[in-house]
């Protein structure tokens, strides 16, 4: 049975995606178009099996989608939304000082 989660669980839940470079690496990659896993690890320089754990875990968050494709499985991102979210994001965060760093940086709970 499917349940609306809480907003702050949806955050939580894409903070999360977005803590890894890897997965975001592949959330701009799938922003851009849907892609197969193989093609996915040879455009991001990482193994199919490290690739395959992260899109596992995009799946969970409910971020990522697969599509039967043949014999394939092509992925691509849960909602057209979440692309412009990303695009959203990106530009709130480039506008921001380069210069700025958290101060409890190098902590374990902390960008």
């Amino acid at each position: 049975m499917l349940t609306v989660a809480s907003d702050i669980d949806v955050l939580a839940r894409f903070g999360r995606a977005l803590a890894d470079p890897i997965r975001c690496r592949i959330l701009l990659a799938l922003r851009q178009a849907s892609a197969y896993p193989a093609d996915l690890a040879d455009a991001l320089g990482v193994s199919r099996t490290r690739l395959s754990n992260h899109l596992a875990c995009l799946r969970d968050c409910g971020l990522v989608v697969t599509a039967p494709d043949g014999r394939r499985t092509r992925y691509e991102l849960a909602d057209e939304r979440l692309g412009h979210a990303l695009d959203h994001l990106l530009a709130a965060v480039v506008a921001v000082e380069s210069d700025k760093t958290c101060q409890d940086a190098g902590t374990k709970d902390c960008c």
